[in-house]
């Protein structure tokens, strides 16, 4: 067999993804599809306070470099990313990038509702992501295989959902064995970047985060990508997870503990 006709990657190629991201103006554009719902090249230009012909060119550039992918309905076109790898990049470059500092007060409060809770691309992050993780493996339903890659990344962990966390996840309306015949990664980790802490990634949490939209139990708050755990999330995550979270807070909610409430009866599990 010739050495070209190796599959294996040797190295990586950052650099072409690296200079569609050095850019501020692609990079403020990507952020905003991080929460997984396409916009339109109008608002993202808006987002990013430039032209429409400017927009254009770098969502052009972007497309080219696969970081999106764009759709048509009608006249308009929407641009989304193009998955859920681009947003755990995206995550994972925050942790190494400086913060910006806040200067007023709307950016305080769009921050303290980042922090709390939102959504990273398809499942749940900020403080109520960190908790629903760190319950999901105190009360049994998670436990790691492995904690760190051939890679050195020590946050990068893989899990498996035990037999009593599959009955507990059954009645939530998540087939966990529909989950494992899918080609995604069935459950990891990444470090978040407001907690410094790690919330759960992969397909399993794209499903629990899917089934808490579905319920009712978070819902999408007033700021971009920000997430609200409403009064019945409190109340089901605790009954159902055992968690009590304090992220997710609607702006000037006062702190009330969540009374336990049985998780909800399904007949079958919704398609994934």
């Amino acid at each position: 067999m010739s050495v070209t006709s190796l599959r294996v990657p040797y190295e990586a190629d950052i650099a072409p993804a690296a200079a569609l991201l050095a850019d501020s103006t692609r990079a403020v554009m990507l952020q905003a599809l991080l929460d997984g719902r396409p916009l339109a090249a109008g608002e993202l230009a808006r987002i990013a306070g430039v032209s429409a012909a400017t927009a254009s060119a770098h969502l052009a550039k972007l497309l080219d470099g696969g970081m999106i992918t764009c759709m048509r309905q009608g006249r308009h076109r929407y641009y989304r990313l193009s998955g859920h790898e681009v947003a755990a990049a995206l995550e994972a470059i925050s942790l190494i990038s400086k913060d910006i500092p806040v200067r007023s007060l709307r950016q305080s409060r769009e921050a303290a509702a980042l922090a709390g809770a939102r959504t990273c691309y398809d499942h749940l992050a900020g403080q109520a992501g960190v908790e629903l993780f760190q319950a999901l493996l105190r009360s049994g339903i998670l436990q790691e295989q492995s904690y760190g890659t051939e890679r050195g990344d020590p946050h990068n962990a893989t899990l498996d959902v035990t037999a009593a966390g599959t009955e507990t996840l059954l009645s939530f309306g998540i087939n966990v064995g529909e989950l494992r015949r899918g080609r995604r990664r069935f459950a990891g980790t990444c470090l978040d970047w407001t907690q410094r802490s790690r919330h759960l990634n992969g397909a399993l949490a794209a499903a629990i985060t899917a089934r808490l939209f579905e319920l009712g139990w978070i819902e999408c708050g007033q700021r971009r990508r920000a997430v609200v755990v409403t009064p019945l999330g409190r109340q089901g995550l605790a009954g159902t997870f055992g968690c009590v979270t304090r992220g997710g807070r609607p702006e000037g909610d006062p702190p009330e503990p969540p009374r336990p409430l049985r998780s909800p009866a399904v007949a079958s599990p919704p398609p994934l």
